[in-house]
C-alpha cells in the first residue's frame, strides 16, 4: 500500500494507492512487531490504556470489555497502540502510530 490508509467500516479495504483509496487490512506495528487487528463498527472506550492492550491482545473475548458499538467506525489496535477511525485517513497524518503495510 502506498500511501497507507486507515478508515471506517464503510471504506473499502485492500491494497491502497493514490487512485484506489482503500484501507490497508494487513497492518503491522514496527514498535511491538504485532499484527494490527481491526474491528468493524466499533470504537475503543476512552478508558483504554497501554496495559489493557498489552495484556489482552489479540483475544477478542477480553477486548470486548472496552469496545463500543458505532456503525461506520473501525477500531484498530496492536499491543502498544490503538485508534478509532470513522473516515478515510492517511496513516502519515497519525505520526505517533508506527504501523506499516505488512504486504498483501
Amino acid at each position: 500500500c502506498c500511501p497507507v490508509y486507515l478508515g471506517g467500516s464503510l471504506s473499502p479495504s485492500g491494497i491502497g494507492t493514490n487512485i484506489s483509496k482503500r484501507t490497508c487490512d494487513q497492518l503491522r506495528c514496527t514498535a511491538c512487531d504485532f499484527r494490527v487487528s481491526l474491528f468493524n463498527d466499533y470504537i475503543w472506550d476512552q478508558s483504554c490504556d497501554y496495559l489493557f492492550f498489552r495484556n489482552n491482545m489479540p483475544e477478542l473475548s477480553k477486548l470486548r470489555a472496552k469496545m463500543i458499538k458505532k456503525k461506520g467506525a473501525r477500531a484498530y489496535a496492536c499491543q502498544c497502540s490503538w485508534r478509532s477511525i470513522d473516515e478515510l485517513t492517511d496513516l502519515q497524518t497519525e505520526q505517533q502510530l508506527r504501523w506499516v503495510c505488512g504486504k498483501h
